[in-house]
């Protein structure tokens, strides 16, 4: 369904992206993952079209997106890191915007919008402006928006981040039942634990480049390791978490016990 080539970027004259190539397919969750900078959300741009590769391509079904961009966007939903919305407009006002610029029919829109305000327990401050809401609720009001207009293809960027410990549940019962309907996930998150239980696959950025791609079995049986957190760690960590922690446990004593 969703099929990256090659994909390539470079900012400032330093590389992001290298050589990036993976696919998705219709009914699958796929966990993105790597440390900060290691391009996660660079790719993420570049799927959605808010970023043009330096080189590569972007396929869905077959088809370069960028021969039909607004097409694309028709069937993509996406979640970005930063919950940035329009602070004056409320909850309702916001999802009515972003339904309209979809072109949903005027009393389908109403009638959703409503029904998925009351669902994520927004209904109380549906008419308060978002710049009222917490992280998580404004959260909660970019993935009411990413799924409106019932895509194909969901580009969820740390979509769990602010969320509560109830919401996390359903959003992550609710991709299993959208991947059961046929959709295709991909799914960025630094929570290790979300992703093990989640994603039937994984792929793991490193420097810009995709490390390791396969199922959580496979991976840990590639790599000799009990969790996913583990095998994260083999690929991407230099020094072990736990010798680390020990190095800044070191330093914090020494600064306060007054040594050098």
């Amino acid at each position: 369904m969703l099929t990256l080539e090659h994909v390539a970027v470079t900012y400032s004259g330093r590389p992001v992206l290298r050589d990036v190539s993976f696919s998705i397919g219709a009914g699958e969750i796929v966990a993105y993952l790597g440390a900060n900078g290691a391009g996660k959300t660079t790719t993420m741009k570049v799927v959605t079209g808010l970023r043009e590769p330096d080189y590569g391509r972007v396929l869905y079904a077959g088809r370069d997106v960028a021969e039909d961009p607004v097409g694309f966007r028709r069937r993509l939903g996406y979640v970005p890191e930063t919950a940035e919305v329009y602070p004056f407009l409320s909850g309702r006002e916001y999802l009515l915007l972003s339904g309209r610029l979809r072109a949903l029919a005027e009393a389908t829109l109403e009638q959703r919008v409503d029904e998925l305000l009351e669902l994520l327990e927004l209904g109380p401050q549906r008419h308060q402006a978002l710049d009222s809401y917490s992280k998580g609720m404004r959260q909660k009001v970019l993935i009411a928006a990413a799924l409106l207009h019932d895509p194909e293809l969901l580009v969820l960027d740390e979509p769990l981040s602010g969320l509560d410990v109830s919401s996390v549940l359903v959003m992550k019962a609710l991709l299993r039942e959208l991947a059961a309907r046929g959709r295709a996930i991909l799914f960025s998150t630094h929570q290790l634990e979300a992703a093990e239980s989640l994603c039937g696959r994984v792929l793991i950025l490193h420097q810009g480049r995709v490390v390791a791609d396969g199922s959580v079995e496979d991976l840990r049986e590639l790599r000799s390791q009990p969790s996913l957190e583990s095998v994260f760690s083999t690929w991407v960590l230099e020094d072990s978490p736990e010798a680390t922690a020990a190095r800044i446990a070191r330093v914090v004593s020494r600064a306060a016990a007054g040594g050098p």
